[in-house]
């Protein structure tokens, strides 16, 4: 697994982002059972950055903890059988990684919704990139029964972290 991140918000995590980003990836990738290398890009950003980009790509101006840029369309959310070297410009040229996306999380915003909801901002932070690690296996939770799927995946990726609430 790659993981190509940038950092351009300024703001300090009392961590290592990139060790917990890598490991909660890598569970995400074996929770789904990616049968690929894959490849992510995090950039982690400010409320005013990432507002823009939600007022861009989603026509909602307003900050949010995290957006989901996914490479892929999946017939059936997680299931990479329809996807293989032929599908083309989603594997990485050089390194025949499967580009899975793209997570951008407002470090500001998590720090705040971590205070919020009273756990650690560690906690929060690898909470964010689980949830848009399944947006990038093709996961939604636009209807109520995707959303407990969801919330239900996302409470096993944790655990396999053992990162709990």
């Amino acid at each position: 697994m790659s993981l190509y991140m940038e950092d351009e918000s300024g703001i300090e995590f009392p961590f290592d982002e990139r060790k917990t980003a890598e490991l909660v990836i890598g569970a995400a990738l074996d929770y789904v059972q990616c049968p690929y290398e894959a490849e992510v890009n995090l950039l982690l950003t400010t409320d005013e950055a990432i507002r823009e980009m939600n007022r861009e790509h989603r026509g909602i101006d307003r900050a949010t903890d995290v957006l989901s840029f996914p490479m892929l369309e999946f017939e059936e959310p997680g299931d990479f059988t329809g996807i293989d070297e032929e599908t083309g410009d989603v594997f990485d040229p050089e390194s025949g990684e499967l580009v899975l996306g793209d997570i951008v999380i407002s470090k500001e915003r998590a720090a705040a919704q971590a205070e919020e909801y009273g756990h650690s901002l560690k906690r929060e932070y690898a909470f964010l990139i689980a949830h848009s690690m399944l947006h990038l296996s093709g996961y939604d939770h636009m209807e109520e029964e995707e959303r407990a799927v969801m919330e239900e995946k996302q409470r096993e990726i944790m655990r396999m972290v053992n990162i709990p609430r």
